[in-house]
């Protein structure tokens, strides 16, 4: 090991010494020294998403955060290349906003349950279905549906970008329990019409948001159950649910937010130990931010999506210039419009 990867070794184990074992801390820091190599040669940034593993979170990354956050730095950076260990869909967003840069995926098989839920297809028919009704879509979808929306939003300014409309009704995709827990901060009742034939699509009477059937897979699995369990075993447990989690979930819980949310809660709110359902690589990131902190472990749950990012394929991206990302015109210029929108209400 040259000096380089001792000293990035030692900068990995002193904050990631009680999260992996040693051995890997040392294979992860010989990666962590080429990727920065590649990373100047390529005038490159690497943007990572709060369910990164720890060792890319915590080593190569140059900002990290959740899908707004990394939208806004996507948008700001002067770089010649965006490397966004995250799934697709984030990437495209940077790619939407960003559109002179190189946009790069580590890994083609990063999807997303969620985008691939619902199609531009799928939103010309309601808007078919429901005409003069706004649409707002959840950032977890494709460009394309992006560009058949009129404002985009993120799990943490959801409610807020709904409430910015002022529209009667507003049409809600493609995540279900996000927009159950949006609808109910709101004071407002919604209807899935997969589910619920509207016979008059024109008088929706007491039907203020529409929504899709959508689901992450990772989210939809965690049960008041879980909670209770938790709480049997850890009485004094904060548990934080993120709002993707399905609404008895979320009202069973202490703290709903994003995953940034939920970081700055673990921070300002001292409690003697913490339960967050939430992709659980998130859980070993926070425990190595807050060493003094307990997290009680429910862990079975991987994005398979996002655990297809790896620190061996961020060095292959950034080596091959592979995985390009890009948005055609005009479904580009029409997606931006959305997700500005939703930038600007933060």
């Amino acid at each position: 090991m040259n000096a380089a990867a001792q000293a990035m070794y030692e900068q990995l184990r002193t904050k990631l010494g009680r999260v992996l074992p040693d051995f890997e801390l040392r294979r992860k820091a010989e990666l962590a020294v080429e990727i920065e190599e590649w990373k100047r040669r390529r005038n490159a940034v690497i943007l990572a998403h709060n369910y990164m593993e720890p060792a890319l979170f915590y080593s190569v990354s140059d900002f990290r955060g959740d899908s707004l956050d990394l939208s806004r730095k996507a948008a700001t950076t002067d770089r010649d290349v965006i490397v966004f260990c995250g799934v697709r869909f984030m990437a495209e967003t940077a790619k939407i906003l960003n559109p002179s840069k190189t946009v790069l995926i580590p890994s083609p098989r990063a999807g997303c349950s969620l985008a691939e839920s619902i199609t531009a297809e799928d939103i010309r028919q309601l808007r078919t279905r429901f005409p003069g009704i706004p649409v707002v879509s959840y950032i977890n979808t494709y460009a394309e549906v992006k560009a058949e929306s009129d404002l985009c939003c993120t799990s943490s300014n959801a409610a807020a970008v709904v409430e910015s409309l002022h529209a009667p009704t507003v049409i809600f995709v493609p995540d279900r329990y996000l927009a159950m827990n949006v609808a109910r901060e709101t004071g407002r009742h919604i209807i899935f019409p997969s589910r619920t034939p509207v016979q008059d699509p024109e008088n929706l009477l007491d039907v203020q948001m529409i929504g899709w059937d959508g689901r992450c897979e990772v989210h939809e699995r965690f049960t008041v159950e879980d909670i209770q369990n938790a709480r049997r075993q850890f009485p004094d447990v904060v548990v934080l649910a993120h709002p993707e989690c399905k609404p008895e979930v979320v009202a069973a819980a202490d703290f709903s937010g994003s995953t940034n949310a939920m970081i700055r809660y673990v921070a300002e709110h001292p409690a003697p130990r913490y339960l967050l359902l939430t992709e659980c690589a998130m859980g070993d990131n926070v425990a190595a931010a807050h060493p003094d902190r307990e997290l009680v472990r429910l862990c079975s749950i991987r994005c398979p999506h996002m655990n297809e990012i790896t620190m061996e394929d961020t060095l292959e991206a950034l080596r091959q210039m592979r995985y390009e990302v890009d948005v055609p015109e005009p479904i580009r210029s029409r997606a931006r419009r959305a997700v500005e929108r939703m930038l600007t209400i933060g």
